[in-house]
């Protein structure tokens, strides 16, 4: 996993280069103890052509990573959504797949948790060194 895509408010880089679907499925590894054994996860994605792709790879890490989970697959929506979402539906956490405002060639995650408290890049990355 290539440590560039780790940044200070998220994860993110040009797809399929520097962040893949690879990537984003070890990245629920590095959270799933930050979420808790029994975790409630909301995972949600922007309209990025690389999105639909991205996204299911993160839902399969999810599944597959983070056992006991209950996962809300919620497909295409905003990263404001999202929050809404883990505050109403009391999860333990969320990710969206989306690089915000970066060009098309980019994509990444946001991750929060509860309250939708963001996750930095650099906070899941030493997670992710831990793993």
């Amino acid at each position: 996993m290539n440590s560039k895509i780790f940044k200070a408010n998220d994860i993110r880089g040009k797809y399929p280069d520097e962040l893949n679907e690879l990537d984003v499925f070890e990245i629920p590894k590095a959270v799933r103890k930050h979420f808790g054994p029994r975790a409630k996860i909301v995972v949600g994605r922007d309209t990025r052509l690389s999105s639909p792709s991205l996204y299911k790879a993160v839902l399969e890490g999810v599944k597959c990573q983070m056992l006991n989970v209950k996962c809300f697959e919620v497909g295409m929506i905003t990263t404001p959504m999202l929050y809404f979402l883990v505050n109403k539906l009391k999860a333990d956490g969320g990710i969206m797949v989306t690089a915000s405002h970066n060009p098309k060639e980019y994509n990444g995650l946001k991750i929060v948790g509860k309250k939708a408290a963001p996750m930095s890049g650099k906070e899941i990355e030493k997670l992710a060194i831990k793993n």
